[in-house]
């Protein structure tokens, strides 16, 4: 009877440092790892938003610049001025989010693959 007790409990253990265990800790990852995803979503999504609103500001003043021109001369530097500065401008915004997506990418994926 006692060596039924004993086996029983070695293959509970077995069990649970074989199965339960790793299935826990793969659980805890995945929920850290899925907290990481919702935190960079949020964000790169507020980061979007400012980036809009500046780009709006920007179209405003330009706007504003050309409307107060005197002659088509300053319309047309304003204009190009405008579009030269905010082609500058996309670039530097889409390389900002494209690094805080691989940012937040290797931060979801590091519970996962068990570093910290």
């Amino acid at each position: 009877m006692a060596d039924t007790k004993k086996t029983a409990d070695k293959v509970k253990d077995t069990i649970n440092e074989k199965i339960v265990d790793p299935a826990k800790k793969a659980g805890e990852a995945m929920k850290s790892s899925g907290a990481k995803l919702a935190e960079g979503g949020s964000t790169v999504g507020m980061k979007m938003l400012d980036q809009a609103e500046e780009n709006t500001r920007q179209a405003f003043a330009a706007m504003r610049a050309a409307a107060q021109a005197k002659d088509l001369t300053e319309v047309m530097k304003v204009q190009g001025d405008f579009l030269r500065d905010q082609g500058t401008r996309s670039m530097s915004q889409v390389r900002e989010i494209g690094d805080l997506i691989m940012q937040f990418g290797k931060e979801a994926v590091a519970p996962l693959s068990g570093k910290k």
